[in-house]
């Protein structure tokens, strides 16, 4: 709750609500912020409402009323809302698509309505939603103006919005804005995945996100369409992505230059960028990737993304984030409080918020358990009945967990038996990360057995009844990961992860350690020990290690011939501990690495 209200405060100091307000008011101020501002209290309101899903908070209905209020008030009658044009830039509207976002705040505004309303009930922001993306389809739909969206997001919105109102215009317009892109309406830069139609694309260049949004709104279609062909270039773009251009982290993007990708193999550790909006993106990404084929590794990757290229950017107090996230610092970089471009704190917000959404989906078989995560969720299968399911665990510091079936409440009661069971199936994920080791299993402390199928869904196929308990043990061992070749600031360097978390070693843990002048030694097994005095507790490596000593050749000097016995030496043994990466710089500043020498 810290983070809903405190962001709320934010849009108070820095105008992103103001920017409303002036729209009805008699004394006229300069609209505050970027071209784009509308947009970050949309995503606030998106989040709002995923977290009144689980909870009421009248404070929190109140704030929510207000803004929506305040939405209704700046709306145009022809439906147009956009605080930056709706005044002094009037005349400027939708001219300037490749630069000027007004697509994208738009694509905000109708995904946190429906959020709204499928939380409420309530059709207050969603008709303002309708109202706007009906004067949008009046502007670019079939046999009207020629454009699509500089930076992409109203895909995804127009899709979700066919989905909850029926009406097929709005995904006949999504089709038209994705297939106008790669004809030159936004100059033909590749920056802007402009240069070649979508279908055509072999790699994802410029900005991160945008492509990672284009990429989640054609998924979208594909879901709806099942069109062949989309369908073969989002598995040819996904499959380059993972095999060239993403972080250890599950983080993308590699260039502060345009916050976009890099060359193949382009993934610098210092300097990398991996803006939290594009591991955002791409854990919006593979969930709908997900939905195409129920393929495990795009939960495996979405649950990797999410611990260890989300969470870095926010907070253990939930109220200061990261916009950019590197692999190594030297302490200077923090997290703020807020930014002037402010995409990401809420984008983050909302994310959180919508979490409980990717831990359970249905299919004609049953019910998928995609995350682990203590929760209780009531599922409605598509046959009708009703299931209550509750998982509790202690993941992802322990890998045991158990499933519960709290209640069972057939469609068709049977009234000759008078028992409330129905046969579906529960397909549980085997995470990828557990490698050529099995997860145990027992049902109804019967055992099931082992199963070794890492990277795939187990299902079990069962008359399921109230009160039928499922044990799962996951492995959760250490393990350290090399990189590829060409990644030639990780040669001869390996990371440390244990199950879904990526750790780090970070100097305030390590005071008496110059952190780049350390080598691990991987024949001896490190200690875990769960410390509860770290933020609630969580698990730490102690790691053995040697420090490494620079000759004193090397003082006043840059370069020198080579000789073997002038460079580095080793001293004793150490010890070293190692943190999750998603909880570092949340102390004193220092040095944090995650690629390590070793021996």
């Amino acid at each position: 709750m810290v983070t809903i209200f405190s962001q709320y405060k934010q849009f108070e100091i820095t105008g992103g609500l103001s920017n409303f307000r002036r729209l009805t008011e008699s004394a006229h101020r300069p609209h505050q912020g970027y071209v784009f501002n509308d947009s970050d209290v949309y995503k606030w309101l998106e989040a709002a409402s995923w977290i009144m899903a689980s909870q009421q908070i009248t404070e929190l209905e109140q704030l929510m009323d207000n803004v929506i209020d305040l939405i209704a008030r700046a709306q145009d009658r022809n439906g147009y809302i956009n605080t930056y044009f709706s005044m002094e830039h009037s005349a400027e509207r939708w001219s300037n698509l490749a630069e000027k976002h007004e697509l994208y705040c738009a694509g905000h505004l109708i995904q946190a309505a429906i959020a709204h309303y499928r939380v409420t009930g309530e059709k207050s922001l969603l008709n303002i939603a309708i109202k706007l993306a009906n004067h949008i389809d009046f502007t670019f739909g079939p046999n009207k103006r020629e454009g699509t969206s500089g930076h992409p997001e109203i895909e995804m919105a127009l899709v979700e919005l066919f989905r909850t109102t029926g009406d097929e215009k709005y995904l006949t317009l999504v089709n038209l804005l994705i297939n106008r892109r790669g004809h030159h309406l936004l100059g033909g830069s590749e920056y802007l995945l402009d240069h070649l139609p979508f279908r055509d694309l072999e790699v994802l260049s410029g900005h991160a996100v945008r492509g990672l949004y284009l990429c989640s709104g054609a998924t979208d279609v594909a879901l709806e369409t099942g069109e062949d062909l989309l369908n073969k270039a989002l598995n040819r773009l996904w499959k380059n992505l993972v095999e060239k251009q993403i972080y250890i982290t599950g983080g993308v993007g590699a260039r502060h230059d345009g916050e976009a990708f890099g060359r193949p193999y382009e993934l610098p550790n210092s300097r990398a960028y991996a803006e939290t909006c594009a591991a955002i993106a791409s854990v919006m990404w593979n969930w709908r990737m997900l939905q195409m084929d129920g393929n495990a590794r795009y939960s495996d990757l979405l649950e990797w993304t999410i611990y260890n290229a989300v969470l870095p950017g926010i907070s253990l107090d939930a109220q200061h984030y990261f916009y950019e996230n590197p692999l190594l610092d030297d302490g200077s970089h923090r997290r703020k409080e807020w930014y002037a471009c402010a995409c990401c704190p809420p984008n983050i917000c909302r994310t959180i918020a919508m979490f409980p959404g990717y831990i359970y989906s249905v299919s004609h078989e049953g019910i998928w358990i995609h995350q682990y995560a203590s929760s209780i969720v009531k599922i409605e299968l598509l046959t009708g009945t009703q299931v209550e399911l509750e998982q509790d665990s202690n993941y992802p510091w322990e890998g045991n967990i158990r499933i519960r079936i709290k209640n069972v409440n057939p469609k068709n009661f049977n009234l000759d038996t008078q028992e409330l069971r129905e046969e579906f199936s529960l397909f549980l994920r085997i995470p990828a990360w557990i490698g050529d080791e099995s997860i145990r299993l027992s049902i109804n402390d019967e055992d099931y057995g082992q199963h070794s199928a890492s990277g795939s869904y187990l299902e079990i196929r069962r008359n399921w009844k109230a009160g039928d308990e499922i044990k799962i043990w996951i492995p959760i061992h250490v393990r350290y990961i090399s990189s590829h070749p060409y990644i030639l600031e990780n040669t001869r360097r390996i990371a440390i992860t244990r199950g879904p978390l990526l750790y780090c070693l970070e100097q305030v843990d390590n005071p008496e350690v110059v952190i780049p002048d350390t080598r691990i030694i991987t024949k001896e097994t490190p200690a875990i020990e769960f410390d509860p005095s770290l933020f609630g507790g969580m698990v730490k490596l102690i790691l053995s290690a040697k420090a490494t000593i620079i000759e004193p050749i090397w003082k006043n000097k840059l370069y020198y011939p080579l000789q073997t016995e002038r460079g580095i030496k080793q001293g004793k043994p150490i010890e070293i501990v190692a943190m999750p990466y998603f909880a570092w710089a949340n102390r004193a500043p220092g040095a944090m690495e995650i690629w390590h020498s070793y021996e």
